[in-house]
């Protein structure tokens, strides 16, 4: 599996760049900004971009999506639940101080169980809301590899006090879906330092059980 991370934007968002070797078929997972440097990474693996999937639907993890869509061709996948997100990214850009992307379409929602693909490396899609409605996290069950989206940090979860969030459902989604992976498994989160289940499990201050 080729797998580049790229932060991205003024949160340093880990936009995930993962391609088969053989096939040179990839995905692109939270284009939030930079798609010129995401292009030169997809370029360098001489890959093509057979879909961007979403992790949720803050402009940080969305916000070059159209744009790659433009370069590449590629679907955008993002869960139904967070349509209502994209319609608020303007004023999601002004929180952080950034311009408004414009519209963004989707193309198809994902959800529990469906799977997505590049070439051989396929991956199972969990609904896991808590961070928004409609967060998301990829399961690549081979490679043994999460990744997290907005869900869980190393650490730390992802905050609940913005439009959608829910502090029980996130809880909720972290120990029925997500702790429920083995202790090997890689995470790869939304921002920051990567980490593993069983890591997490032990020392993470949201997870540990009293």
């Amino acid at each position: 599996m080729i797998h580049e991370i790229l932060p991205v934007g003024p949160l340093r968002c880990n936009c995930s760049i993962i391609g088969d070797e053989t096939t040179h078929e990839a995905m692109v997972i939270d284009p939030g900004d930079e798609i010129e440097d995401i292009l030169v990474l997809v370029r360098k693996h001489n890959m093509q971009v057979k879909q961007i999937v979403i992790t949720h639907a803050h402009i940080d993890h969305v916000g070059g999506a159209m744009k790659l869509r433009a370069a590449t061709g590629a679907p955008i996948l993002l869960n139904q639940n967070d349509y209502a997100l994209l319609k608020m990214l303007d004023v999601q850009a002004a929180w952080i101080g950034v311009p408004a992307p414009g519209n963004i379409e989707i193309d198809r929602s994902v959800t529990t169980g469906e799977a997505v693909s590049a070439g051989s490396h396929s991956a199972t899609i969990l609904h896991t809301p808590g961070h928004t409605e409609g967060s998301i996290c990829l399961y690549f069950e081979a490679e043994k590899k999460l990744i997290a989206g907005d869900t869980l940090f190393a650490g730390s979860i992802g905050r609940t006090d913005l439009p959608g969030g829910s502090m029980q459902k996130i809880m909720r989604s972290l120990h029925d879906t997500v702790m429920a992976l083995p202790d090997e498994t890689v995470v790869v989160p939304g921002h920051g330092e990567l980490t593993t289940i069983g890591d997490e499990r032990e020392s993470n201050p949201f997870l540990i059980r009293r």
